[in-house]
């Protein structure tokens, strides 16, 4: 045989050889592929029926095909009836699953079951409204909200938009519960440089506890508040060595480092007034909007809405109180209305019977990743103010800073320096001035009022002052 017909042999073995390697690669896919698919769908839900919930929610992920085999009714309703049989009582008939036929269970849209066994697994049900219905008579507020919301697991993640329009999210790492409020801390994640953000979302999220990796657990997202954030909206709140405190809308604080301008840790004050409906019966773009309260239509007291005040106050930081009081039977006359508000004083310097003493120094302690610290001078204030009625009238969890006083603003007979914190927004406006003992660090509050719109009273109770 001649060279050069060997050669173009050998050439075609090489060039041959390959492409039938590559065909029967991709024929022993597509037919490892059609084994699936050919597959009878009743011998493959017996085998997903074999598996745990979080394993079967897991398989959905996989490809549209088990997508729509996982979601098949008749599995998820026998992970909703058993759950449903744990919650039962002796003798009680269960509406919902006791008669239940085949027929009932499939004839329900694909994924209904699921849902339901999800809302049931994680206790999103309507049992915690009546749970709400207890009123603690100290704060004037439900008093199984903390309990509420631990146990139905709500976490809340904040959302930051850069420039670009990347949003990067954060899951929380601190939460301490005061009296009333709660204060959420985000301190861990590659945090962006503060002159990038244009806004900021608070989510109340719940997941379902399944047993499977946390990034794929469903569960369900409320949008609690959605802040713009530019620079003339940023207040400095307070600062220490390493960090400043910048306050925006919404009892948001974010702490930035001195150098860079990078954020170290951010922390939000949700007040308890609605917090669980708040944090559960949104969407993850519209916030639950609640009806709003009005009171009663009265036009036989001429003062109406003028008096029967009650105010809880509380002054915190993220590990302890500082100090709490409640005070009842506040009220305002006519001719003490000026300047478009409705003033009630609380404490007066000169009844010295109600000065307030404060159980430690007025302080926020912050931590980042790495570092922690102590910002002197600030706190958060809570603070609920009821109506005649009973019911919460204005209610607010911020974060404030204590200023010194000049020596000519101070009254006679002090303890000794004083100082001042401030609050105010569309409702209303808070003042209270500290005492501090000379020889000791411990304050005494000689003097808070709370100041009301006009427009608000007038709106709440029907009036014309």
């Amino acid at each position: 045989m001649p060279r050069t017909h060997l050669h173009s042999q050998s050439r075609l073995k090489h060039t041959v050889a390959p492409k039938y390697s590559g065909y029967r690669s991709r024929l022993s896919i597509k037919t490892s592929e059609n084994y699936l698919v050919r597959m009878p769908p009743e011998i493959i839900l017996k085998i997903l029926s074999y598996l745990d919930a979080g394993a079967l929610f897991c398989i959905s992920l996989v490809n549209k095909h088990f997508q729509k085999l996982a979601n098949n009714n008749a599995v998820w309703y026998q992970f909703y009836a058993s759950q449903r049989a744990k919650k039962k009582r002796p003798g009680l008939i269960d509406d919902v699953t006791d008669g239940m036929g085949t027929a009932g269970v499939q004839e329900k849209p694909e994924g209904y079951w699921r849902r339901r066994f999800f809302k049931e697994l994680a206790g999103h049900n309507e049992n915690w409204r009546k749970k709400l219905k207890h009123v603690d008579s100290y704060t004037g507020l439900p008093s199984q909200t903390a309990q509420i919301l631990r146990s139905l697991r709500v976490r809340w993640t904040i959302t930051l938009t850069d420039k670009r329009g990347r949003e990067s999210t954060f899951e929380q790492t601190h939460v301490h519960f005061s009296t009333a409020a709660v204060t959420v801390s985000w301190s861990a994640g590659d945090w962006p440089f503060i002159d990038q953000l244009t806004a900021l979302q608070l989510h109340g999220v719940v997941r379902v506890p399944l047993k499977c990796p946390d990034e794929y657990k469903p569960g369900w997202r409320s949008l609690l508040t959605k802040v713009m954030l530019k620079k003339d909206t940023w207040r400095l709140c307070g600062s220490d060595r390493m960090v400043k405190l910048l306050c925006v809308e919404q009892g948001i604080t974010v702490g930035v480092w001195q150098e860079p301008q990078e954020i170290a840790f951010v922390m939000v004050n949700l007040h308890y007034h609605r917090l669980v409906d708040r944090s559960l019966l949104g969407s993850s773009a519209v916030q639950h909007q609640p009806a709003e309260h009005a009171a009663k239509f009265d036009d036989v007291d001429p003062e109406y809405g003028l008096h029967g005040y009650t105010v809880h106050i509380e002054l915190h930081n993220t590990v302890e109180s500082i100090t709490s009081g409640c005070f009842s039977q506040l009220f305002c006359r006519k001719d003490q209305i000026a300047d478009g508000f409705v003033q009630l004083k609380v404490i007066s310097r000169s009844n010295r019977s109600q000065h307030t003493a404060l159980c430690g120094s007025i302080s926020l302690p912050w931590s980042s990743d790495a570092l922690q610290g102590r910002v002197e001078g600030c706190c958060m204030l809570n603070l609920t103010v009821l109506d005649e009625a009973h019911l919460p009238f204005w209610c607010v969890s911020a974060p404030v800073s204590m200023t010194k006083l000049n020596p000519a603003e101070t009254s006679f007979g002090c303890y000794g320096e004083s100082f001042c914190i401030g609050f105010e927004d569309s409702v209303g406006k808070v003042e209270i001035e500290l005492q501090q003992m000379e020889d000791q660090k411990l304050f005494f509050m000689v003097n808070l009022l709370i100041f009301l719109r006009v427009s608000k009273v007038n709106k709440h109770f029907g009036r014309d002052y």
